[in-house]
């Protein structure tokens, strides 16, 4: 049951076709706002807590090892930033125009 309403939320938030239509301002985008959420809540309402535990020790066990990548990641990233200000600081300083 909880795979199917979830699956449920997921597709009428994908879906061109609501309840509201988007182009109503304000209702359009508040049917969504509302029932996704409330899909997903009683998606997750539906997990056998013994389920849930498990999955959370093992989203626990990820989350360690994903971290320390994640740094790094970012680090490359953050890298690559500094790199390029600084490559455009020197192209400008090079024209005169800094």
């Amino acid at each position: 049951m909880a795979r199917i309403l979830a699956l449920v939320a997921v597709a009428y938030a994908l879906s061109p076709i609501d309840l509201i239509p988007d182009f109503i301002p304000f209702l359009g985008q508040l049917d969504d706002l509302i029932l996704v959420p409330a899909a997903l809540a009683l998606a997750l309402r539906h997990i056998p807590p013994a389920v849930m535990a498990d999955a959370r020790a093992k989203a626990g066990i990820q989350v360690a090892k994903v971290k320390r990548g994640a740094w790094i990641a970012a680090g490359v990233i953050v890298g690559v930033w500094v790199g390029l200000a600084l490559a455009l600081f020197a192209l400008l300083r090079h024209l005169a125009l800094f």
